[in-house]
């Protein structure tokens, strides 16, 4: 199930969810520029539980503070597939919660949705050495926000039959709640894994906080 649109339109210009699309993008580029050290840099810039944990770099060099990967991590993927379908979600649903919270509010939102999940992950995991990067655990808290504001919107959605593929407008509820759903199943069996994998926790943690700070922050009409 693949959503592409949605049918609810935004009443200002998502500025702010399109400059964040551009950063990704701008950030993602810089990563294929650095060629053989591609992953270093994500090393160096990804965020690592354990090295939050215990205040302590496994890998040394990094111009920056231990606690400085909780943000640029936000902003790091692994592959063009990875950016893609974050970015995807982004523009689908970042619009219409910028419209509801205001641009300001909307960055913020975005920033905290995204260090309450790595902190969920960490929390989950915090003997993990392997590198969260990724926009998801923010992009969750929109998805959250979405889901309370609007449950009732229709998603225009990829189905996939075996072969088969069909277009069909799905109501937010469905296609969140199934999505939610989904992170819960793979997630619950991961806890405690110092792995490498889906930070499906971050997800769940970026989600359940988006519902929260949306209702804290939102504006009433």
């Amino acid at each position: 199930m693949l959503p592409l649109r949605d049918d609810i339109p935004s009443y200002r210009k998502p500025i702010v969810t399109k400059g964040l699309i551009a950063l990704n993008v701008l950030v993602f580029l810089y990563q294929l520029a650095q060629g053989q050290y591609f992953n270093h840099f994500i090393f160096q810039y990804g965020a690592i539980p354990y090295e939050i944990v215990h205040f302590e770099e496994l890998t040394p060099e990094l111009p920056a503070p231990i606690y400085f990967t909780l943000f640029s991590s936000m902003f790091m993927h692994g592959g063009l597939f990875h950016l893609g379908g974050n970015m995807l979600y982004l523009w689908i649903f970042g619009d219409n919660v910028e419209d509801k919270l205001g641009h300001f509010r909307f960055f913020f939102f975005y920033i905290l949705s995204g260090l309450a999940a790595s902190l969920t992950h960490i929390i989950i995991s915090p003997n993990s050495q392997i590198p969260m990067v990724g926009a998801s655990g923010a992009i969750a808290g929109v998805l959250g926000a979405y889901f309370l504001r609007f449950p009732n919107s229709r998603i225009w959605t990829l189905i996939f039959f075996g072969f088969f593929i069909r277009m069909v407008r799905v109501p937010a509820l469905f296609v969140l709640g199934f999505w939610f759903i989904l992170q819960l199943l793979y997630g619950l069996p991961s806890i405690g894994s110092q792995g490498g994998g889906v930070a499906w926790f971050a997800h769940i943690g970026g989600f359940l906080a988006g519902m929260l700070l949306f209702k804290m922050m939102r504006k009433y009409p």
